[in-house]
């Protein structure tokens, strides 16, 4: 018997363990001390009303034999994935039901879908980034190059035609950067893995937070995607889903690698390896698409992006750096003096009692940064931001 020993290539995952010591270490130094966090990457506002409501229908119609479900389809139940393509339609991007596959979250899929690649792909992935696009990789044993992220390219790295890919990883609105690719970047990248018959691994989760009109919210609003692309979309941050567990897959019948369809391969690995989402659940996610669950969820979007407003006008102020806040939760920002960014949490949680997230625990691209994110309660934002300015300035 031997281990997979991909793993033992894996570094420890210190960064919120040793967020956890710090703070642990300072509470009980400063018992009277209150601590605010302005790195909380877990939602605080309650499911939407449209939500619980259909969530409740759904558990009642579980108690009578008529309306009770057992297994549903393992790429989600017929009602949801339509709703999911009417959102789309919205966007002008025209989807069949069969190329969408509901499952868990976001998370899932992004490190499951690599079962349908082979191992000795070569995968392209921007730093820094959300460790998840990393670790999964590593498990796997596939080399991984890594493109630039930086003040110069506003974190948003271009494709570099002398630089060979297999599997290219995007994230838009960015974790942990905030930063959102506008439609002439996602064509050089679309163009790029047409040209390197690549397939795009395009992470989406957090789309709805985008506010301006003129950047894409699906990278299949670009010409040639549907041909190079797999969308992934999670209900976790755009409808507080953190605690039920749904999201959802863009596979197009269009992509063809190999001779396959990925669709059908994608299809066969979820019938295999996967039993579904409840039914409660998807009831629950197809109410947040209808007109009234957008209008809720979204006003739930409008609390979060004004924390975001408030976090990017403080830091404005003191002349810091920053990216992300207008069409992203996150706000990435350049620590004062070139700080290392462990350092900077130090400074900060002792000299203000407020904490975010080190950059460092993106990649070494993230030394030197800081995240903040906006999904906190305005008036601890609020006090935050005060002891911010008290001690920044």
């Amino acid at each position: 018997m031997n281990i997979n020993k991909n793993y033992l290539n894996l570094k420890d995952s210190y960064l919120f363990a040793n967020i956890s010591k710090k703070v642990n270490e300072y509470r009980s130094k400063n018992p009277d001390k209150k601590i605010i966090s302005l790195g909380i990457g877990d939602v605080t506002l309650p499911l939407a009303p449209a939500v619980i409501e259909a969530m409740q229908r759904a558990v009642s119609e579980m108690g009578v034999g008529e309306t009770f479900h057992g297994y549903g389809d393992y790429e989600g139940y017929d009602f949801l994935r339509e709703a999911i393509c009417g959102y789309y339609a919205g966007k002008g991007v025209k989807l069949s039901d069969d190329e969408v596959f509901v499952s868990d979250g976001a998370k899932s899929d992004l490190s499951n879908i690599l079962d349908i690649f082979s191992p000795d792909n070569t995968v392209l992935i921007p730093d820094p980034v959300y460790p998840v696009y990393v670790d999964t990789n590593i498990m796997a044993g596939r080399n991984i190059t890594y493109v630039d992220g930086n003040v110069e390219n506003s974190f948003l790295p271009l494709p570099d035609k002398n630089t060979r890919a297999d599997i290219i990883y995007l994230c838009s609105p960015n974790n942990p950067t905030g930063a959102v690719y506008n439609k002439q970047q996602l064509t050089l990248w679309v163009e790029y893995a047409l040209e390197n018959n690549a397939v795009i691994i395009f992470d989406s989760a957090y789309e709805i937070f985008i506010r301006d009109e003129t950047l894409p919210t699906s990278i299949y609003q670009i010409e040639g995607a549907k041909e190079c692309a797999i969308e992934f979309c999670s209900l976790s941050k755009a409808a507080g889903f953190t605690g039920t567990r749904c999201g959802y897959t863009i596979v197009p019948q269009t992509l063809i690698r190999g001779g396959m369809s990925l669709n059908k391969l994608w299809l066969r690995r979820q019938s295999t390896k996967f039993n579904g989402v409840s039914y409660i659940i998807q009831r629950g996610a197809q109410a947040v698409f209808t007109g009234v669950g957008l209008s809720q969820i979204r006003a739930d979007i409008d609390y979060y992006m004004e924390n975001a407003k408030l976090i990017a006008e403080a830091l404005t102020e003191l002349g810091i750096w920053f990216t992300g806040g207008n069409n992203s939760p996150y706000i990435w920002l350049k620590c004062p003096n070139n700080m290392p960014s462990w350092e900077f949490f130090d400074y900060m949680l002792t000299g203000s009692g407020v904490i975010g997230t080190p950059g460092a625990g993106f990649g070494t691209g993230g030394e030197e940064f800081f995240r903040l994110t906006a999904f906190g309660d305005k008036d601890n934002v609020t006090e935050a931001l005060r002891r911010f300015r008290s001690t920044l300035s």
